[in-house]
């Protein structure tokens, strides 16, 4: 299954960098890299822990490839 995200965009929505980020859901810079081109797909605890940051729902950051 092919898993796309936004977070790419909700970094820029909230100013924070690809370093800001990694360090609030204590991962690396290069986890947040992967995820954001789409060759990663988080852990649930990563996921859940990604979305706390950004104050959004899993499955508005996260969804199948198709979009729906």
């Amino acid at each position: 299954m092919n898993i796309k995200n936004r977070i790419k965009e909700l970094r820029a929505r909230d100013k924070l960098t690809q370093q800001d980020l990694s360090e609030k859901v204590g991962v690396t810079r290069q986890t947040i890299v992967s995820l954001e081109k789409g060759s990663y797909v988080p852990s649930l605890l990563l996921a859940m822990n990604i979305a706390e940051v950004f104050q959004v729902p899993i499955d508005k950051i996260f969804f199948k490839g198709d979009g729906k």
